[in-house]
Parts: C-alpha cells; structure tokens; sequence
C-alpha cells in the first residue's frame, strides 16, 4: 500500500507541474503573438497614413486711413504628405467671406520675400498684382475664392482678404489672430495690425 500510494502522489505531483507549465507556455506566446500583431498593424498604419500639416506664414493685416480698408494677406505651404482642403479662414473669431479673399497658388516657385500691402482695396487689384507681387508673369492675377479651397501636398498658397473682421484704426498696433480651418485640423498666428500709410 505504500509504493501504491507513492506512485500516485508522484503521479499527481508531476501532472499538477505539467499543468502549470503547459498554461505558462500557452500565456507566454500568445502575449508574443499579440505584441507581434500590434507592431505589425502600427508600423503598417504609420507607413501608410500620411498626416496633414500645413505651416502658415508671413502673415500681415494692414489698415487703410485713406481708404477706410483693411487687407490681411498670409502664405500657406503644404508641408503634409496629404492633399488639405481649406474650409473656412478667420480674423480675430470672425470667418471671411470667400467673396473677399483672393489667392494664388504655386509649386514650382517658393515664396521667399515678404508680403506686400495693396494700393488699392482688394477687389480693385486686378491687373495690378505684378506691382506688389513680384513673383507673378505679366498674366496672371490672383483668383477670387467662391468655395473652399484645396491645396496639394508641396504646394504653396498665397491669400490677401479685403476687410478682414472689422479691422479699424483703433486696432493699429493691435494683436489679432489669423486661424485657418482643415478638415482634420485648425492653425493659428497671430499679426500686428500695421498701419498702410
């Protein structure tokens, strides 16, 4: 009786070891086997979802005494490895008519020199362009927005807005935010209301 009772404690013994080895086994690769998967789907998702962004610059707001008018102008280059599609452009909260803002697009030339301010109201610039933007040929002229606008990847915009906001003379030497709204995302600067002359 007592080699009987022997034999099934080491029996007990040795399938109560398997047990706890076999389920330690089991825990071990599948916890691989999700680590694997999980790199496998971020390093497919980053390979192949390009993000949006966009860098705004050399951006201006100019008062107008004489004229009793205001012109915001800034530049937008696609940086992203996406296409973006700009929805909607405010000053200090308020949003632009598409009726008043004006653009140019360009890939094949970059945009170095500042911006400069018009000489008359916005929308009575036509022909006049090349005066105060030496980057344009003797043809052409900046659009007039209907819509929203699209911009390629690599691809530069240049906006002037007739009478952003309502941008007096109160306002010259004033802080005001720009904000240009994406689909995806918003981008915010800010310029110093300047006096025109």
């Amino acid at each position: 009786m007592g080699d009987h009772y022997m034999k099934t404690q080491m029996l007990r013994g040795k399938r109560g070891l398997s047990t706890v080895v076999t389920s330690l086994i089991i825990l071990v690769v599948s916890v691989l086997l999700a680590t694997v998967v999980t790199f496998y789907a971020v390093n497919v998702a980053t390979t192949r979802v390009q993000e949006e962004s966009l860098l705004v610059t050399k951006q201006h707001i100019w008062y107008n005494s004489t004229g009793d008018y205001s012109v915001a102008a800034f530049v937008i280059i696609n940086t992203g490895g996406r296409d973006a599609i700009i929805d909607k452009i405010s000053v200090r909260g308020q949003e632009c008519s598409w009726a008043n803002v004006y653009y140019w697009k360009t890939i094949s030339t970059p945009v170095q020199a500042d911006l400069n301010v018009t000489m008359v109201p916005v929308p009575q610039m036509d022909g006049r362009w090349g005066e105060i933007f030496k980057y344009l040929g003797n043809n052409e002229n900046f659009q007039q927005a209907s819509n929203d606008l699209t911009l390629k990847s690599g691809w530069t915009l240049v906006i002037y807005i007739h009478n952003p906001d309502s941008i007096s003379s109160n306002d010259v030497g004033r802080t005001v935010g720009i904000t240009v709204f994406t689909v995806n995302a918003q981008y915010y600067v800010e310029a110093n209301v300047e006096a025109a002359r």
